[in-house]
């Protein structure tokens, strides 16, 4: 049994009865908890079917084709061209290591039961970018926006834990395009990231309650007004945060 978002971007819960030997999506194993509740994530771009299979405690094996709905983005056509050339040599030296701390944040596996809860808003305010949008620029496109921006007008506003999580990275020094960046694990492969923090509350290898103050919101690295920008991963797989949550209203 399962329910949740079966769509890009979506997500799956579920139990498995008692004994189940394994359960795979797309061929890769999905982690089991001792209560037999499972969680698991499509991407932003995934295919329209999925394939879960589960093997019985007999051994034997139970497929069942998934139907992952297509979402409609919001794709913007700008007549210029993209600019040109990739990140200099002296960038990459002080990004390199950055990306080498976020990639090994997300490798940590915590007992965190955050997976299990239905999100909550981090923080209130105006959805100033929506998750997956993206610019085509004369036919070439850009990379999407992989998280979900909200916009409070002002600089140090608080901001919450949207479920129970441990503090896997916290960027005292800021990070050249994230700036202040706090990373929770959620349990199950399941991760927040938040991006631009004025200032973070919370230190890395501590427990996090949902609702806790964690961080304030900000513009460090590279932003162009105060905001939260807000992006969760499971795996490799991008998630839209607006699939967690609901509405704000």
């Amino acid at each position: 049994a399962f329910a949740g978002e079966l769509t890009q971007g979506g997500w799956i819960r579920g139990t498995v009865p008692r004994g189940t030997r394994g359960l795979a999506l797309d061929g890769r194993p999905v982690e089991i908890a001792p209560d037999g509740s499972w969680f698991a994530a499509f991407d932003r771009d995934a295919g329209p079917e999925a394939s879960l299979a589960i093997t019985a405690a007999d051994g034997s094996t139970a497929t069942r084709t998934l139907a992952v709905a297509p979402r409609d983005w919001q794709i913007e056509n700008v007549n210029i061209p993209r600019k040109p050339g990739g990140p200099t040599d002296a960038f990459m030296a002080i990004r390199a290591p950055e990306l080498a701390r976020i990639d090994a944040a997300r490798a940590i596996r915590s007992d965190a039961q955050g997976w299990r809860q239905r999100f909550v808003w981090p923080a209130r305010g105006r959805i100033s970018g929506r998750f997956g949008s993206q610019r085509i620029y004369r036919g070439e496109p850009g990379s999407y926006h992989s998280g979900l921006d909200i916009a409070t007008g002002a600089s140090g506003t608080p901001f919450v834990a949207p479920a129970d999580g441990v503090v896997i990275l916290a960027a005292e020094q800021p990070f050249t395009l994230e700036g202040h960046l706090l990373m929770l694990d959620h349990g199950m492969g399941l991760n927040s990231a938040f991006l631009h923090c004025s200032a973070l509350l919370v230190k890395e290898g501590e427990h996090v309650r949902q609702g806790q103050v964690i961080g304030r919101i900000g513009m460090s690295g590279r932003a162009t007004g105060p905001h939260l920008h807000w992006s969760i991963k499971w795996r490799e797989a991008r998630l839209d945060p607006l699939l967690f949550t609901g509405s704000m209203d």
